[in-house]
């Protein structure tokens, strides 16, 4: 049963990305056969697996961080952070970069944020002479980066990913924190050796021609600073019970806070304000990313059922080294990722392996989930992964995208990949 199910996880990416049929759909089928038929589950058992948390969390944070796309609060933003390097173009890597490690740490996604930077990316890069890789890398790993931060929208999956899985809130917490501050290391050595060892810094423009943009409208402001305050309300209880765990007061209000309900409430403050049409709100959740993860967290809480995850857990633990088990990991999260969804099918299904492989080897948990991701994100720009497809789609002509896709594959993901293997190792001796 075990490999039936491994086969069924395998097939529902492979049918997912052959068809374009979300993949969370197939994983639901999969779910409700094999649940039911195959290890006896009664229907309710299986519709319970429906990780109804990290369900809520989603919806409730994506619809408030919605309002700061659909009034262009985030745009406005972008705007002028690209405006403030126009005399430096040989920062206008490390300002792409920035600058959607921010608009995506503001909540708007991952995938918003580079379907809406890499069209920018690409007109600066023509403008300029930067390297079209080069600024499709950096716009890429800023999205991901900001998108990792503890209270933006991948780094409140993994968070939700881990406590389902047995890890406390607060260890959740700090294994995430790793997590982000891993993959903001990573893009500044990558875009570093990529512009000064490949690229063509030294034959950028004098200038970059960009007019000033219009400043924030009252509606702006305000949107900003609600998200500023969330995100300050969100993230001081961890970090306080972190300094203070012996504090009792803090601890009290530390269990009380929870991202979801808080977002409702800011939600709902920014209908009051007329911040946003509340369709157009609802209509920016990423609701084919909810579906994606929460039918393969299906699909993979019938694998714990039938011990398919303890099974893999026991296998990695007794045929690879302790030393090796953060690189070993992040190989195979880097090669699912290749064709499928980090966040989507890779962590969802290595993330489950992380507390018993982390107690019978002795290793941090904190290492194997900052090495899964590092590993998985490390490939994303791939022409077959979501984020390289999205860069290729930005392209202005055919000539332009046949050439992005040759070396997207064959030249940002090896190096993604090289530089992910390198800081999953030395990972393994800092953690």
């Amino acid at each position: 049963m075990s490999l039936v199910i491994v086969a069924a996880i395998v097939l529902a990416v492979i049918l997912g990305y052959t068809t374009r049929i979300n993949i969370g759909l197939f994983a639901i089928a999969f779910a409700y056969l094999l649940g039911c038929f195959g290890l006896g589950l009664s229907p309710n058992a299986v519709i319970g697996m429906w990780p109804l948390r990290i369900f809520f969390v989603i919806f409730a944070v994506c619809l408030f961080y919605s309002f700061a796309l659909i009034n262009g609060t985030l745009t406005r933003l972008a705007e002028h952070l690209l405006y403030r390097c126009r005399n430096m173009p040989w920062v206008l890597p490390y300002a792409i970069f920035l600058t959607s490690t921010l608009i995506a740490g503001m909540g708007a996604g991952y995938y918003t944020v580079l379907a809406f930077m890499a069209p920018i990316t690409l007109i600066l890069c023509r403008k300029t002479g930067l390297d079209l890789i080069l600024g499709g890398m950096a716009a890429n790993y800023g999205a991901l980066a900001g998108a990792n931060f503890m209270s933006s929208q991948s780094g409140i999956i993994f968070r939700g990913l881990m406590t389902e899985n047995g890890i406390n809130h607060t260890q959740a917490f700090v294994n995430a924190t790793a997590i982000f501050a891993a993959t903001m290391i990573v893009p500044f050595v990558v875009i570093t050796v990529v512009m000064f060892l490949f690229g063509n810094h030294r034959g950028l423009a004098a200038a970059i021609d960009a007019e000033r943009p219009e400043p924030l409208d009252g509606k702006q402001r305000v949107t900003l600073g609600l998200t500023l305050l969330m995100m300050i309300l969100v993230l001081a209880g961890p970090v306080l019970h972190l300094m203070m765990p012996a504090n009792d007061t803090i601890a009290f209000i530390n269990a009380k806070i929870d991202i979801g309900l808080i977002a409702s409430i800011f939600a709902v403050i920014a209908l009051l304000l007329k911040l946003g049409d509340e369709r157009k709100a609802i209509a920016s959740v990423p609701w084919s990313t909810l579906i994606m993860i929460c039918g393969m967290g299906m699909l993979i809480s019938v694998a714990i059922e039938a011990g398919t995850i303890d099974a893999l857990a026991s296998w990695l633990g007794t045929n690879i080294p302790p030393a090796l088990l953060p690189v070993v990991i992040g190989v195979v999260a880097a090669i699912m990722s290749l064709f499928s969804s980090t966040l989507g099918v890779v962590t969802p299904t290595l993330f489950p392996l992380v507390p018993a492989l982390a107690e019978n080897m002795a290793i941090s948990p904190a290492l194997l989930f900052t090495a899964i991701v590092v590993g998985a994100q490390a490939t994303s720009i791939s022409p077959f992964s979501s984020g390289g497809s999205l860069i290729l789609g930005s392209a202005p002509d055919e000539p332009t995208r046949e050439s992005l896709f040759g070396r997207l594959l064959f030249r940002a993901a090896p190096v993604g990949f090289v530089a992910a293997l390198l800081m999953n190792l030395v990972l393994t001796f800092l953690m």
